[in-house]
């Protein structure tokens, strides 16, 4: 495909691939409000009507992103499996070390009871004895301690066995869970990478229309700063939920294997996590939402700001910008704020309920303890599993505001990805392009109620130039960008060689057609490369040469690097008339059968205007041009000169003819030329006052 159709559409228009599940809604798309023909690619910033979604609910939205990581489930099975074996392995150290405890207290109790006994006593005789002597409590003691052996220390070599396998499980359970984290990091990377593959697919199959009513920072944001949030949300969320949760079910379980009774107690904690849990998400997940909205409006805010920086200047508006920007920082503020100030209090509160469901297990595990019902090391081990269990409960509370954070993120992401699509491609295809385009009763409105072209038919043979003339806002671009098929039809049909365009793939289309525009674009590259983007495979020869005849040659030669001269993304370092040559021998280097100028040459000087018009009489050679122009003298040489007025063709003809038709092409030749200013009948045009009410001078 021609990269020339594109360039001035700042990359919006590529190669549409559209599902069949969107051709029923295409025909009830929304279309963009009408607008002036010298506002169609203006930038939009918040000042403007800001769309306000409904954000979708928290579940269907969390299922629909955790869907996108469907692609990677064999690597997520195998997260899974690390996962389950880091969590055995690990759940199962606390109990191994609580049979060390008991080791070593069984231990010390059989020394020192055992001065009490002659050797070879049996554990059971020493208990009998304590229970006669009205040892009750600690005879209950003795008989719960498994390794109890009077007169025998500490057993060191099996102590040894049990701390040399509670070290390989940790040692083991550490490998698995940091190999684990690292497959699931490339797991949400790789599917943020397909998310934002998806969303720059997205915004090239999206219309024009859709551009029209969004503002750049807030798209800006949703590609950026959301999806950003998104894949720093679930980094951090999906492991800790993962292994949180996996650590909740064995704890669990090995609590019950050591006492029904303290399981029991310790599982009060969960109903009091999950209303904390609810109560609060449900409050701090809408200012999730106004956050993220905010800070795209932010966003909107600056970048318009930043753009218009030399006009906020000229026209000493810099306290309203200011204002305006000091607005919408308190707006992010107070969302921002309030999110976060909700969801932080879940980790607070359920440390406070994990620490008195600690002090409750305690006491009641010591008298538990002391009657003899289980082992002192069996406590040690419960304790550890109720702080193992309450602190993934915690680490899901905390990590709460993460998730809702990286929801609301999701659901402005998944609204463009929502947006309805251009037409579906059709399957046709050109047959060697003439030249001949035939608007046949065409109809076209930006607003349904607003019509704005009716019933236009018309004519441009092979390798005529065509010009369009007319007021502002009389439909000129917009003819132009239905040839493109930026825009579709409400009516009738526009033919190229006898073949309807909307028949064919609009990249096949694009590729016959070459367009220079008045709002010029240059991307961060050297010059060389801003030409080369009309045609990539084009020879150095060949760049220089379209330099050359558009007369670019002249002035890149006094730059410090010629032709490897990087111009910036704002092409600040070029003027507004070099940039505009630049943009016309892209196109000449491109070779299109169909040239569309919009206001090509409007910011030249008069002499280089000359100039270039002779190179595009040699551009326009041989292939059909539509040109657009205010400027009248520039169009005097056009084959058929059209005027149009509200979305109409009102008079067609070349120069000679319409001059002598004396109408509204003579009306506007006589403008520019005839001095018409001082003829103008001033009852008939009223002088518009000042703002302090003096009237303006004329």
């Amino acid at each position: 495909m021609s990269e020339t159709s594109r360039t001035e559409e700042a990359g919006r228009t590529d190669e549409v691939v559209a599902s069949d599940q969107q051709k029923a809604a295409e025909a009830n798309k929304p279309k963009a409000a009408e607008r002036p023909d010298y506002a169609k690619n203006a930038p939009r910033g918040p000042m403007a009507a800001q769309v306000h979604e409904k954000a979708m609910n928290f579940w269907p939205s969390l299922r629909r992103l955790l869907g996108h990581l469907a692609p990677e489930r064999v690597r997520l099975v195998l997260v899974i499996i690390l996962a389950i074996a880091g969590i055995v392995m690990s759940v199962v150290g606390p109990k191994i070390l609580g049979r060390g405890t008991d080791v070593l207290f069984a231990g010390i109790l059989g020394r020192q009871l055992g001065s009490r006994f002659p050797p070879g006593t049996t554990k059971e005789q020493v208990v009998q004895a304590l229970r006669h002597a009205g040892q009750n409590q600690l005879a209950d003691l003795v008989s719960g301690l498994r390794d109890f052996v009077p007169g025998q220390g500490i057993n060191f070599d099996h102590l040894a066995q049990i701390l040399g396998l509670a070290i390989v499980l940790f040692v083991l359970s550490s490998v698995a869970l940091a190999v684990q984290a690292r497959i699931l990091n490339v797991v949400v990377q790789r599917s943020i990478y397909r998310l934002r593959g998806e969303v720059e697919s997205k915004i090239n199959r999206l219309p024009l229309s859709y551009f029209d009513r969004q503002t750049r920072g807030e798209l800006l944001s949703r590609v950026t700063n959301d999806i950003d949030n998104i894949s720093q949300s679930l980094q951090q969320t999906l492991s800790q939920l993962l292994t949180s949760l996996l650590t909740v079910i064995g704890v669990v379980v090995l609590m019950f294997t050591i006492s029904p009774l303290l399981s029991v107690i310790a599982l009060v904690t969960i109903p009091v996590a999950l209303g904390v849990t609810t109560l609060i998400g449900k409050r701090s997940q809408k200012r999730f939402v106004q956050m993220w909205r905010s800070t795209g409006q932010l966003n909107s805010q600056v970048e318009e700001a930043y753009t218009g920086h030399s006009l906020v200047k000229v026209f000493g508006r810099r306290h309203e910008v200011e204002a305006a920007f000091a607005e919408r920082n308190e707006e992010l503020y107070k969302s921002g704020f309030g999110a976060q100030f909700i969801s932080g209090m879940m980790m607070p509160i359920m440390m406070f309920v994990g620490n008195l469901n600690y002090v409750i297990i305690a006491v009641v595990g010591g008298l538990r303890v002391a009657s003899g019902h289980i082992t002192l090391g069996d406590v040690q081990a419960f304790i550890q599993y109720s702080r193992q269990f309450t602190q993934p409960l915690t680490q899901l509370a905390s990590m709460a505001n993460l998730l809702q954070s990286g929801v609301a993120s999701a659901e402005r992401v998944f609204e463009v990805l929502d947006e309805v699509e251009q037409t579906p491609e059709s399957t046709g295809s050109l047959p060697a392009t003439e030249g001949r385009v035939a608007f046949e009763h065409v109809n076209f409105s930006y607003d349904p109620d607003k019509p704005l072209i009716t019933d236009l038919s018309l004519v441009a043979e092979p390798g005529q130039t065509v010009a369009i003339v007319g007021p502002t806002g009389a439909g000129k671009t917009t003819l132009v960008n239905l040839i493109m098929r930026f825009y579709e039809l409400d009516g009738g049909r526009i033919t190229l060689d006898g073949v309807d365009i909307a028949s064919v793939p609009r990249s096949e289309l694009r590729s016959r057609l070459g367009m220079v525009l008045q709002d010029t674009w240059l991307f961060h590259g050297t010059i060389r490369d801003n030409i080369a983007y009309g045609r990539p495979s084009a020879s150095e020869e060949e760049i220089l040469a379209a330099a050359e005849a558009t007369y670019v040659d002249r002035f890149v030669h006094s730059l410090p690097d010629g032709y490897d001269t990087v111009i910036d993304e704002e092409g600040s370092n070029v003027s507004a008339g070099e940039k505009q040559l630049l943009t016309i021998a892209r196109a000449f280097l491109a070779d299109p059968a169909l040239l569309i100028l919009d206001e090509a040459t409007s910011s030249v000087d008069t002499r280089t205007e000359l100039l270039v018009q002779q190179a595009m009489n040699r551009l326009r050679s041989d292939r059909t041009s539509f040109v657009i122009a205010h400027r009248l003298s520039t169009i005097r040489d056009a084959d058929v000169i059209l005027v149009m007025q509200h979305g109409k063709i009102v008079e067609q003809g070349n120069h000679d003819q319409l001059l002598e038709a004396k109408g509204a092409y003579y009306d506007l030749y006589n403008s520019q030329f005839k001095n018409a200013p001082e003829e103008l009948d001033e009852a008939a045009v009223p002088v518009p006052a000042l703002p302090g009410g003096a009237p303006a001078r004329t």
